[in-house]
């Protein structure tokens, strides 16, 4: 993993996490040794900020690739090209469940008309969830700085790799878990209407990037 990669993943907007913080990772992880760490990252950026899904009304604007003349040949990222449609592929299970992140449901709390309770309700469940989730994205982030530091020897210790790189999978779970599980009791105090609202919003989303990704 390329330095200070997971401080770059820490400033992926919110507005445009999934695309944005896929390319970030495209263009900052280099070779075969290092695809899983990709990965890890890309599910960092799942966790590390609210789905971006857009109302229909908000304008959407694609991220715009870096020159390759600044960023170096581009066929030193062939590899990572041919995992895209599997990196796309494993986020979009997460990407859908996010869109009920109770801090996004509070951001669109006018075009779902949240009631106040609904919103008292969805507040209490974001306060509860940020202190489990911010532990194990620290933790995470620790160790996965402390891997890319083991992997500069001339010969990394493999043992110590694979402590930090478990230790990584172990916080991560965690972190998911605490998203997943404010997003499923947030769900559940939205009205049949409202999660329609919501559905609808994370379909025209997919629709744009899969429209998107074709051209």
């Amino acid at each position: 993993m390329v330095p200070g990669c997971a401080a770059r993943v820490s400033r992926c907007a919110p507005s445009a996490m999934g695309l944005r913080c896929l390319e970030r990772v495209r263009y900052s992880t280099r070779g075969n040794c290092m695809k899983a760490l990709g990965l890890i990252t890309i599910s960092l950026c799942c966790i590390g900020a609210p789905l971006g899904a857009q109302d229909t009304t908000h304008a959407r604007h694609p991220a715009q690739r870096p020159r390759v003349g600044m960023m170096g040949q581009r066929g030193e990222h062939g590899e990572m090209d041919d995992m895209m449609p599997m990196m796309r592929e494993m986020m979009a299970p997460m990407m859908r469940a996010m869109a009920y992140n109770p801090e996004h449901l509070l951001s669109r709390k006018d075009s779902l008309k949240l009631t106040p309770d609904q919103i008292t309700r969805l507040t209490a469940i974001q306060t509860s969830a940020k202190s489990a989730h911010d532990a194990a994205a620290a933790d995470m982030k620790a160790h996965m700085a402390a891997l890319s530091v083991a992997f500069q020897a001339a010969s990394p210790d493999s043992n110590a790799l694979r402590m930090h790189f478990d230790a990584v999978h172990a916080a991560m779970g965690k972190a998911h878990w605490a998203m997943l599980s404010a997003s499923a009791q947030a769900r559940a105090a939205l009205t049949d209407a409202q999660r329609q609202r919501v559905d609808a919003w994370v379909n025209a989303m997919e629709q744009r990037e899969g429209h998107e990704h074709t051209m």
